[in-house]
């Protein structure tokens, strides 16, 4: 079969590297969607929930088990913007170094490029960042107030119908901000760790679990005071908050200043996970190209 035949180049096309990023986000995003719905619901309650499990315990209760899969839609589109962006830029701009320096990428450039990417990637998923938003806020809103979107397309059309276009961009300042750092840490410190993980841990899903969990962590520390800021943002249907620093000053003098690591637990939960699964099934579908379609079956990607 040709599509088995071996080629010169080894190397997996642009599109590639941009289709198996938003594959990879969208498989692992199914996956963790109720810790996410979690964590943007204790994010916008004050004193609401006591913790991560009472706050599941809620919403099941309450709205029933279907309600953790709430903004799914929203959710899928946004990694199929956000993450395919993010991903593919990354991914594209290593290969780039890689051909040029014949070498892997030092710290500093990795954290350049996740930057970069985290920017490009933000700037294009908001739209879907705010419908994801908005509609796992929805429930815990009283009857009269909620927006009920059917799902993320009806939640574009009534946004732009009924606030203007540019509202699909609300929060797009701490939304970049967030993403820049998120990437950053998670793209370079993943691609570091993998580094130096590799002469102690078996290649493969091993070092892959090992890196990922790792920077999971590190990327929950450094960005969930911007994630809060940008939920509240783009939550908001009165202006409460003018900007992220608003957000930020007006958390740590009302709630106290753990108060913008609220939420830190799903927070870390659904980022770990997400963090695991989204480069284990990336390095896994590159892997699957590589073999099949390109005859390579020398291992890894990224």
């Amino acid at each position: 079969m040709a599509l088995l035949r071996p080629v010169d180049n080894k190397t997996i096309p642009s599109y590639m590297m941009y289709v198996n990023g938003g594959l990879a986000g969208m498989m692992a995003t199914c996956i963790v969607q109720p810790l996410d719905l979690v964590k943007v619901r204790m994010q916008l309650a004050v004193g609401e929930h006591k913790n991560t499990v009472d706050c599941f315990t809620r919403v099941i209760k309450a709205e029933g088990f279907t309600a953790l899969y709430s903004g799914l839609t929203a959710s899928l589109m946004r990694q199929a913007t956000y993450t395919t962006a993010r991903m593919g830029f990354y991914q594209m701009e290593v290969e780039k170094y890689k051909k040029r320096y014949a070498q892997a990428p030092t710290v500093w450039a990795s954290m350049g490029m996740g930057m970069m990417a985290g920017a490009i990637g933000a700037i294009i998923g908001n739209p879907a960042e705010v419908a994801l938003i908005r509609m796992m806020a929805d429930n815990r809103l009283p009857p009269a107030e909620r927006r009920n979107y059917k799902n993320v397309v009806d939640a574009f059309v009534r946004i732009v119908g009924e606030e203007g276009v540019l509202n699909l961009w609300r929060g797009c300042t701490p939304t970049i901000g967030r993403a820049m750092i998120v990437n950053m840490v998670q793209l370079a410190s993943y691609s570091q760790l993998k580094a130096a993980f590799a002469p102690h841990v078996p290649d493969g899903i091993p070092l892959h679990i090992c890196s990922a969990m790792c920077s999971g962590l590190l990327t929950t520390i450094t960005s969930l005071p911007l994630d809060i800021a940008k939920t509240r943002i783009q939550e908001q249907k009165t202006l409460k908050y003018s900007g992220t620093i608003d957000v930020l000053v007006k958390v740590t003098t009302q709630e106290g200043l753990l108060s913008l690591w609220k939420g830190f637990t799903p927070y870390l939960c659904r980022l770990g996970p997400h963090t695991v699964f989204s480069f284990i099934f990336l390095e896994q579908l590159a892997r699957a190209y590589k073999k099949f379609v390109l005859g390579d079956d020398s291992g890894s990607s990224i």
